[in-house]
C-alpha cells in the first residue's frame, strides 16, 4: 500500500472508472487512445494504492471485485460531472456558427438531411453542420450539439422536437407497382433489411399478410444500401416512407397504392443544452422539423 503522503493517483483512477464502465482492460484502452499495457499499469499503480484487488480476470472477460464496485460507485460520477463541466465550457469557445449533429439513422441522413444542408446554410448565414452516426448511447463527454434518433433518449438536459411519425410504404419501380395491388406481393421479391428487421414484421402485420403471401428476396444491412437495388428494379422495399420520398419525386420509385401504415415509431431531434452555439442547434431541429413535415407533405399532394 502506498504512503498516506503520496498524491493520489488520477490519471489511474480515470483509467480505472472506464475498465469498470467497460468491463473490459482492453476496451477501456481503446475507449481511452492509450495501449492496453499502459490501462494495465494504470491499474497496477491503483491497487497498490488502494492497497487491494479492484478487478478479478476471469478469461477474456473482468469482473470487478466488491471492493472494486464500490469504488467505481463512489467515483464514477464525480469523474462524469468533472468531464461534463470541462467539456461546457471548452465548447462555449466553439466556433460562433458551426454545430455537430448527430443521428442514429444513416439512412435519414444519406436521403433527406444531407441533400437539404445546403438550404439549411444559407438560411443561417452560411452555418457549417458537421454530421456524426453512431447507434451508441450518448455520453456526456460525447461532442455534439443535436441528437436526431427513433431509438435513443438523452438522459442530460436538452429541449426536442418531434419531426415525424413513422409511415411504412412498400415502393418499387414504376413497372413494377404502377396500378398493382397486393398481389404483386406474390410475384416480385421483397428486399429485406436486416438493421430493421422490426420493419417487415410491422408492416405485414398492419396489411394483415401472411408470410406465405411474401416472396423474400436479398438481404441488406441498411435501407440506403438497398435503394440503389429497388431503384433498378431488383425487386419491392418496405421502407419508411420519408426515406423514398426524393425518389418518388424524381419519378424512379412509385409507392404500392394502399400500403401505407404507422410503425408506431416516432422520429426526434434534441438540441443539447451544453451545446457551445444553442440558438444555432435549436434554430437547426426547428429547420428540421419544417424539412419533414414538406417532404411528406409534397408525397401527399
Amino acid at each position: 500500500m502506498a504512503d498516506e503522503k503520496d498524491p493520489i493517483p488520477l490519471n489511474a483512477i480515470r483509467v480505472f472508472a472506464m475498465i469498470a464502465r467497460e468491463a473490459s482492460v482492453t476496451r477501456a484502452a481503446q475507449v481511452l487512445g492509450i495501449t492496453q499495457s499502459a490501462a494495465s499499469r494504470h491499474l497496477a499503480v491503483l491497487e497498490s494504492y488502494m492497497g487491494t484487488n479492484l478487478i478479478e480476470r476471469r478469461g477474456r472477460y473482468t469482473e470487478l471485485t466488491d471492493f472494486g464496485r464500490l469504488f467505481a460507485e463512489a467515483v464514477s460520477e464525480p469523474l462524469d460531472s468533472i468531464a461534463f463541466a470541462v467539456h461546457r465550457m471548452r465548447r462555449n469557445r466553439a466556433e460562433p456558427n458551426r454545430i455537430v449533429v448527430r443521428t442514429s439513422l444513416s439512412t435519414f441522413a444519406y436521403t433527406t438531411l444531407i441533400p437539404n444542408l445546403k438550404a439549411f446554410s444559407d438560411e443561417m448565414n452560411n452555418a457549417v453542420v458537421d454530421v456524426i452516426t453512431s447507434l451508441s448511447l450518448p455520453a456526456l463527454t460525447d461532442d455534439f450539439d443535436v441528437l436526431v434518433t427513433r431509438d435513443l433518449s438523452l438522459t442530460e438536459p436538452s429541449d426536442h422536437w418531434d419531426l415525424l411519425d413513422e409511415q411504412l410504404v412498400c415502393a418499387g419501380t414504376p413497372n413494377l407497382v404502377s396500378g398493382k395491388d397486393l398481389s404483386v406481393l406474390r410475384s416480385v421479391q421483397i428486399l429485406a433489411i436486416t438493421s430493421r428487421p422490426d420493419i417487415m414484421r410491422r408492416w405485414m402485420t398492419a396489411m394483415d399478410i401472411a408470410a406465405k403471401d411474401v416472396k423474400l428476396g436479398p438481404r441488406y444491412d441498411h435501407h440506403y444500401l438497398a435503394l440503389p437495388a429497388v431503384t433498378t428494379g431488383q425487386g419491392l422495399l418496405i421502407a419508411p416512407e420519408i426515406f423514398i420520398s426524393n425518389l418518388v419525386r424524381q419519378g424512379l420509385l412509385d409507392i404500392l397504392p394502399d400500403s401505407r401504415v404507422l410503425s408506431g415509431m416516432k422520429y426526434r431531434a434534441y438540441a443539447v443544452d451544453r451545446s457551445g452555439n444553442p440558438d444555432l442547434a435549436r434554430s437547426f431541429c426547428r429547420w428540421l422539423v419544417r424539412l419533414c413535415r414538406n417532404s411528406l407533405s409534397k408525397m401527399e399532394a
